[in-house]
């Protein structure tokens, strides 16, 4: 199955990252999107790419992380990432309204400041091609009103916790949902909600890992190895097996992310 979103350049598996790695293989995990926050994640997750069958890198600028941009260099440095041939999409990029300002300025600043590099990098996206990986905290409707002037581009909303409202509206617009391990919290109904109403052919799954270990391993360090108990969950509340909700989120992936279906043996 695949993991659509994991942070192999973590510094919480720089020390084990190859064990990491064995451990979602281990697990049926045959792909893993390593997701990018700033430069240095995606130089990273690169060079993972091309030292590990199965993981596949994104270039990206977390919205946390718009402050440590280096004015003259960044984008150059993101685009000449994003245009390898490994690279299968650009994020995670979006609007985070939860946390305050890294840079000690004002709220309206850093808004401004990360819905700056949000446009930028949907306009690198739809110059290159790539679908993109978007985070959202807080700022839904603003990340929706952002997408809606980028028609051309394909978005997951990753670590998707909105409302069936406003899963409607993205899938409205053409875009995808992916479920991290939330859906399997006690407090998680209202996601399993939203996850009820989502379609067969525009859900996904991931760990977001490092963060968000699933039920029953709340607490502690989540890897990709662990999507299989989100994938579970999302199987019951659809009906499905877990062998069919495997096969669809794999399925969904390999589109999204324009890689080749994976074997039956590998989904």
């Amino acid at each position: 199955m695949t993991d659509t979103h994991a942070h192999l350049a973590s510094s919480r598996f720089r020390d084990d990252v190859d064990g990491v790695i064995a451990r979602a293989t281990a697990a049926g995990v045959a792909r893993i999107v390593s997701i990018s926050c700033d430069v240095e994640d995606s130089s990273i997750n690169l060079q993972l790419a091309r030292s590990h069958r199965g993981v596949h890198p994104t270039a990206g600028i977390h919205p946390c992380s718009v402050h440590e941009l280096e004015e003259t260099t960044w984008l150059e440095e993101i685009t000449r990432l994003a245009s390898e041939p490994e690279n299968v999409a650009i994020g995670e990029i979006g609007l985070d309204y939860y946390h305050p300002p890294r840079d000690g300025g004002s709220v309206e600043a850093w808004r401004r400041r990360q819905r700056t590099v949000f446009e930028t990098l949907l306009q690198l996206a739809l110059d290159l091609g790539r679908p993109v990986v978007v985070h959202q905290r807080e700022s839904g409707d603003d990340v929706m009103a952002v997408l809606e002037n980028f028609p051309g581009v394909t978005a997951v909303l990753h670590c998707f916790t909105g409302s069936v409202t406003e899963a409607e509206r993205a899938l409205a617009m053409g875009h995808f949902l992916s479920y991290t391990g939330v859906l399997t919290f006690k407090n998680g109904e209202a996601v399993r909600e939203a996850a009820r109403a989502t379609p067969l052919d525009r859900v996904m799954v991931e760990t977001d890992a490092p963060y968000l270990a699933p039920v029953p391993f709340r607490g502690k360090t989540c890897e990709p190895a662990m999507v299989e108990h989100t994938a579970r969950t999302l199987a019951d509340l659809h009906g499905l097996s877990f062998e069919e909700i495997r096969e669809v989120t794999s399925r969904n992936a390999a589109t999204f992310f324009g890689l080749p279906p994976l074997p039956a043996s590998g989904v």
